[in-house]
This record gives structure tokens, C-alpha cells and sequence, in this order.
């Protein structure tokens, strides 16, 4: 899965799944522009990536602010020329039950989980259709496909996630252009570690594969998605979670 030559553009790249899809392309060969908020990691991730031989820039960006996501892709595309792949990943939560969910929290979700991938997607689209060649992967969830009591922005934002996949797949499928998403089961990030250890060994009981899913899992489909081996899929979500949820 060589991706020399190629340029790909990560949302919410500071930590977990973001943080190794980026450190995955870069091993692939792509240049990777990293974003998020947290300036000092993005540099300690560039950093990396550099010291193993890779090329990548950090752009300071909050997904939730439409001037911030416009002003980056500018200074990316000014700096590489061009992006090729855009891995939409950014994403929080703000858990509660629909009855006591207050509109604050179903905004700030729908915004960073969903209304930021239509606005990064559209940042890049016309540089693809230059060059008739792209890859946009949206990073989704298991529960925006079965929902999660406590989640229901959440679930709404990862659902739409996919309807969005699909629709920009449908498109500029013409032109060569490919979307898909992967929706990760349980992962062991920095959003599950928090998590009761009953919670953990209840989750666990619910895979096949008998173990919690790594960013490392993750990163590899979101790379194979990534890849010239990947170009006739398309529309599809790519499932990464160890058997929880079949069909």
C-alpha cells in the first residue's frame, strides 16, 4: 500500500484513532498534514513522523469553526500543492440521557462530528476533481449503526456520518473519487480508558475476537482505504470492531 506522492489531511490527529491513521499513512509514504487544537501535540507528532523519515506540517484548527477549517485547508493545499486523501475523524461526546440532553450538547456534537466533515469535505473536493483521483474516509462509529443509550447526538452524529459517506459517494464516483467510512467498535483510546473496568469486561464479552480493538486496527483500514488496492470500493463502512456487530 505505497502512498508515495500522495498528500492526506487528518482531522483531530492529536491523539487516538487521528493521532495513528496519521502516523499509518506517513509509513505508507504520504505526506500528512496534521490537525487539531492542541498545538504541541501536533508538533510532537510531526516530530515523529519526521524522525522516521516522513514528511508532515501541524495546522492548529477547531472543526467547529468554519473560518478556522477554510483558513487551513488554504495554508495546506498553498504548502503541498494539493490533497488527496481526507481522513474526517475529529469527534467528542457529551453523554446524556435524550430526556435531560441539553441543546448545547446535541449542537456541540452534530457540529464537530458531522457539519465539520461536509466542511472539510468541501475544502478538498475541488483539488480532487483537478486531479480526478481522492479518497475521502469518514471515521464513524459502531453505535451511529445499532445507537448507544446516553449517546443519541452522538449515534445521530456517527449515522449521519455514514448517509454522508454515501451521498458524496453516488457524487463523484465519475471521477474518480472514492468515500467510504470506518466505524470502529470498541477501541482502547483515550475516550474508552476513562470508562468503569465492569464497563470494559461487559464490552469484552460482546466481541468474538475476544479483545478490545487497537488505534493500530483502525489505522490499517483506514490506510487500505486509502490505497489504489481500495479503488473500486466505494459507499462502503468498513467495520472495525472485532465481530460486536455483524451484517
Amino acid at each position: 500500500m505505497n502512498l508515495s506522492g500522495r498528500v492526506a489531511f487528518v482531522t483531530g490527529a492529536s491523539q487516538g484513532i487521528g493521532y495513528g491513521c496519521a502516523r499509518k499513512l506517513a509509513e505508507a509514504g504520504a505526506t500528512v498534514a496534521v490537525a487539531a487544537r492542541n498545538q504541541q501535540k501536533l508538533e510532537e507528532l510531526v516530530a515523529q513522523i519526521t524522525s522516521a523519515a516522513g514528511t508532515a506540517a501541524p495546522f492548529v484548527m477547531d472543526v467547529g469553526d468554519e473560518e478556522q477549517i477554510k483558513s487551513s485547508f488554504k495554508a495546506a493545499i498553498a504548502q503541498f500543492g494539493k490533497i488527496d486523501i481526507l481522513v474526517n475523524n475529529a469527534g467528542i461526546t457529551r453523554d446524556q440521557l435524550v430526556m435531560r440532553m441539553k441543546r448545547a450538547d446535541w449542537d456541540a456534537v452534530l457540529n464537530t462530528n458531522l457539519t465539520s466533515a461536509y466542511l472539510c469535505t468541501q475544502q478538498v473536493m475541488s483539488s480532487m476533481l483537478k486531479q480526478r483521483w481522492g479518497r475521502i474516509i469518514n471515521v464513524t462509529s459502531i453505535f451511529g449503526q445499532m445507537g448507544q443509550a446516553g449517546q443519541a447526538n452522538y449515534a445521530a452524529s456517527k449515522a449521519g456520518l455514514i448517509g454522508l459517506t454515501m451521498a458524496i459517494a453516488r457524487e463523484v464516483g465519475s471521477r474518480g473519487i472514492t468515500s467510504n467510512a470506518v466505524a470502529p467498535g470498541f477501541i482502547e483510546t483515550a475516550m474508552t480508558e476513562g470508562l468503569s473496568e465492569e464497563l470494559k469486561q461487559s464490552a469484552l464479552k460482546m466481541i468474538p475476537l475476544g479483545r478490545i480493538g487497537s488505534v493500530d486496527d483502525v489505522a490499517s483500514a483506514v490506510r487500505f482505504l486509502a490505497s489504489d488496492e481500495a479503488s473500486y470500493i466505494t459507499g462502503h463502512v468498513l467495520s472495525v470492531n472485532g465481530g460486536m456487530l455483524m451484517g
